[in-house]
């Protein structure tokens, strides 16, 4: 019995060393690397952050399943790297009010500096439970305008006419906005168009989520996959791959350098 129960103790410590170390097994492994390149100030200029209103992992046309939305990283990492360089931020989604962030956003193992500040900052919060609804956002006082992701995107950022114009209206736009999304929040530019009504970002090189990791990730319900549509709307795709894509990342600027898109949860701090 002694033996047994010392059996049972030694495993309950490696099995708590393994939860411990866990949050930096995974982020050895390349899960929400630290981005060491270069930072830009941009002291009075404005920055807009856009998600999904959609909160429910289903199938489409099913409204029951488990919940979703914006993934914490991919707005808490944009939010406060345009914060700290000295910008005002606004958040916006699709119909405003209430962000829902996906719950796994803040597992203690991947959970981020950025998102333990988030979770302490009732200022981001109230933007976040306050969104600006698209239709009513005056794109034009932005000088950069960026969309997040998170698996709730794939149902509400391409199919929203009213995003598709704002992102035409800010390429058009006096201040010539920089235009970024990652992950699945790209997916807010595939059918924004240019004046002569084609596709916006035909013959662009972008990047966004690729299927491998959504196949890899065994969450393929979704309406819309990035890689796909991205090349639907004649982009040339850009990525990198891992022996699993979610601990990828890459970031891809378009050669007019107004459009800078980022690969998945790990590109948002780039």
């Amino acid at each position: 019995m002694k033996k047994l129960l010392a059996a049972v103790v030694v495993l309950l410590a490696l099995v708590g060393v393994l939860l411990l170390s866990l949050p930096t097994i995974l982020h050895r492994a390349g899960l929400h690397p630290e981005y060491d390149g270069p930072s830009v100030a941009l002291p009075g200029k404005r920055a807009l952050i856009i998600t999904t209103s959609h909160g429910v992992l289903a199938a489409p046309g099913e409204t029951e399943g488990p919940a979703t939305g914006v993934f914490g990283s991919e707005m808490t990492h944009p939010y406060y790297t345009f914060l700290d360089g000295g910008m005002e931020v606004d958040v916006a989604s699709i119909r405003g009010g209430e962000i829902p962030i996906d719950p796994g956003s803040f597992l203690f193992m991947i959970k981020t500096p950025e998102d333990e500040r988030y979770l302490n900052d009732p200022i981001a919060q109230a933007k976040v439970k306050n969104s600006i609804p698209i239709a009513e956002v005056d794109i034009d006082q932005y000088d950069v305008v960026f969309m997040s992701g998170g698996w709730g995107a794939a149902y509400d950022l391409a199919q929203s006419p009213e995003l598709a114009a704002k992102v035409s209206e800010s390429y058009y736009g006096d201040k010539a906005a920089v235009i970024g999304g990652v992950c699945h929040g790209v997916l807010g530019l595939v059918n924004a168009r240019d004046r002569d009504g084609k596709l916006l970002i035909a013959g662009r090189r972008m990047t966004g989520v690729t299927d491998k990791q959504v196949k890899e990730l065994d969450i393929e319900i979704t309406p819309l996959h990035p890689e796909t549509e991205l090349r639907k709307a004649g982009v040339v795709f850009e990525s990198r791959t891992a022996f699993k894509d979610i601990f990828a990342t890459h970031v891809t600027v378009d050669d007019e350098q107004r459009f800078v898109t980022g690969q998945n949860q790990n590109s948002g701090l780039e």
